[in-house]
């Protein structure tokens, strides 16, 4: 492991600093939603579209580097990411926070698809427990988001601003050689086998959907629940701390548990949890959801992988599906939110992650790479 870690450190260096990022920018939308309804005079519902746009974003950042392939950079995901930021930051239309947040969600969706696959592959066997690190890392960034969001008085323009220094600062402290990149490419020979399973991908979609939901919706349904803002904003960040928990956990059992077991394990926890939010106490129970959200992408990626090759366009096409995730239903839950009232809110994604759960059971069943 020591030898790995020597030869693959600037990439993991980049990687855990690019996450970081990410997690910041992804964690403060939610906090941020009563703010920005504010300022630029729009319904907490429509605002809320900022989430969706996001994703959008990374969808068009899966979809570019599918088509570029091998010539995308670190840089280039950090390009988005500075850029998005500052849009976002500093808006001169109505409509230009919501380009900003396309052009962040752009540079999640290529630094995503540049590190998750490289850190698995360079890391060989520890592959599995250095890719939750990384995730991990996001995870956080997005802990202390909520709380600086409130240090800065709650005001998205300082904390995006800043998140966009720090973006354009790790692309100036990357060099020009966008090694990591190479490295990683070079540690391992791919295996060109292609088994596209869209039937598994939709699985994808559930968990990261509602991971989607929590993080940019969940503070808003909390808040109709007469929880205050600080209040929401400090219940999210307590998600994050469990959310972080949950990937630093998967780095001890990694090798104890199959993968796809811990998918499915992650969605009956979900569904447990969201039903304690909808009628037992929804702040406990909000934050104890956030175990479950952060091991569904690391689960999945793995045991996805392991059925559906390992060519490059694999890569691509799981984090597409969490893109797909991401978007619709945050955009489903946005057009009802003013009349779910919170706890309906909650009710439905425990539905969600419920059918996941089952329908993994399904997949389970008929796949046997599934059950190694």
């Amino acid at each position: 492991m020591g030898a790995l870690l020597r030869t693959h450190f600037r990439l993991l260096l980049a990687g855990v600093l690019t996450f970081l990022c990410m997690g910041v920018g992804l964690a403060i939308y939610g906090p941020a939603l009563p703010a920005f309804s504010r300022q630029m005079d729009l319904s907490l519902s429509n605002v809320s579209w900022l989430v969706s746009t996001h994703w959008v974003g990374n969808a068009f950042g899966v979809v570019l580097s599918y088509l570029i392939g091998a010539k995308i950079t670190p840089r280039m995901g950090l390009s988005a990411l500075a850029i998005g930021s500052a849009m976002i930051a500093m808006p001169f239309t109505p409509l230009q926070p919501f380009a900003g947040a396309f052009v962040f969600g752009a540079g999640y969706g290529l630094s995503t698809v540049i590190f998750n696959p490289r850190v698995l592959k360079a890391f060989q066997t520890y592959g599995t427990a250095m890719l939750s690190f990384l995730n991990a890392c996001f995870g956080l960034g997005a802990i202390a988001a909520p709380l600086i969001f409130l240090a800065l008085g709650s005001d998205p323009g300082l904390a995006f601003g800043g998140i966009a220094i720090a973006a354009a600062a790790l692309w100036v402290l990357g060099g020009h050689s966008d090694a990591p990149t190479q490295a990683a490419e070079t540690a391992v020979v791919q295996d060109q086998t292609f088994r596209p399973r869209f039937g598994l991908l939709g699985l994808n979609v559930a968990g990261i959907g509602l991971e989607a939901s929590l993080v940019g919706l969940g503070p808003a349904a909390l808040i109709q629940l007469g929880v205050t803002e600080a209040s929401a904003a400090q219940l999210l960040s307590g998600f994050f701390v469990v959310f972080l928990g949950g990937r630093i956990g998967v780095m001890l059992i990694a090798h104890l548990i199959p993968p796809f077991t811990m998918y499915l394990l992650s969605a009956l926890a979900a569904c447990l949890a969201c039903i304690g939010a909808a009628f037992v106490h929804p702040g406990v129970f909000f934050v104890a959801a956030g175990l479950p959200a952060g091991l569904f992408f690391p689960s999945f990626f793995v045991s996805a992988t392991r059925e559906m090759g390992d060519h490059p366009r694999v890569a691509p096409l799981i984090v597409a599906s969490s893109c797909v995730g991401g978007i619709l239903v945050p955009m489903a839950l946005s057009n009802l939110l003013p009349d779910l009232q919170g706890q309906a809110f909650f009710a439905l994604l425990a539905g969600l992650a419920g059918t996941a759960a089952l329908a993994g059971l399904f997949a389970r069943s008929r796949i046997a790479s599934l059950r190694a």
